[in-house]
């Protein structure tokens, strides 16, 4: 399954990993396009189908979600921006260190995916002083914290493929420039591209909130698929990862 996966990703991002070889000189846009790849990894693909579906749900149920996803992509930023740090002041070997705890952290994913998505058909409600998101009577909205959260816990899913693109592959670019902080931010911040371009196309064709001009009925049935769609890539994830 993972096989599958690591084919389908591949072929979907090669152009772009081509692309990106070929402006290694040019540090900034060299990272924007392998935070592209790396959105495209199999590591990374559920998790970023599974944002699309729902910062997309949530686009068309009430109104572009702009808060979530740029905290969405704050998260993201935020681990790419840790690791990157910790290499820039440890050194390379800190690299080594960090490989066995990935395979842990990434098979986390699947099930956070899961509960997501029972959340989202109504069949489990989080509470607590932690939430992702917060109680109302109607389609609950999620706190800019959740959002975080799910960019942070998302971008920590590493696979083969995503190490050896930002350690192997960005990592001496940054070590080596003048400017080589930012670059995995501006990782990151590709990596969280796809996402930001599907909100921004809804927002273009002025379909935010366009269920709530439907009708709360359609939006809840739309909201129930969604989750479910979430519930089915999260057994797919934990199935695949887990059986590694």
């Amino acid at each position: 399954m993972y096989n599958l996966l690591s084919q389908f990703s591949s072929f979907v991002s090669k152009p772009f990993f081509i692309i990106a070889n070929n402006l290694e000189s040019w540090p900034i846009i060299f990272a924007l396009l392998l935070g592209i790849v790396g959105a495209l990894a199999p590591c990374q693909l559920t998790g970023n189908i599974s944002a699309l579906t729902l910062y997309g749900n949530r686009s068309f149920q009430q109104k572009i979600v702009w808060k979530d996803v740029f905290f969405f992509t704050l998260g993201k930023i935020a681990v790419f921006s840790l690791l990157g740090g910790l290499v820039w002041i440890l050194g390379r070997e800190i690299q080594d260190s960090l490989i066995s705890y990935f395979p842990w952290i990434r098979k986390i994913m699947g099930p956070l995916l899961i509960i997501v998505g029972l959340y989202m058909v109504g069949l489990i409600k989080l509470q607590g002083t932690i939430k992702l998101f917060k109680g109302s009577k109607d389609y609950e909205q999620e706190t800019p914290f959740g959002s975080f959260m799910l960019g942070f816990s998302f971008s920590l899913a590493f696979c083969p493929t995503m190490f050896i693109l930002f350690f192997v592959t960005l990592m001496p670019i940054a070590l080596s420039s003048s400017y080589g902080f930012i670059l995995p931010s501006i990782f990151a911040f590709g990596t969280a591209l796809p996402l930001i371009l599907f909100i921004l196309i809804i927002w273009y064709l002025g379909a935010g909130g366009l269920l709530i001009k439907k009708g709360k009925k359609l939006g809840a049935s739309i909201q129930r698929v969604s989750g479910v769609l979430i519930i089915l890539l999260g057994i797919f994830d934990t199935l695949t990862y887990w059986s590694l």
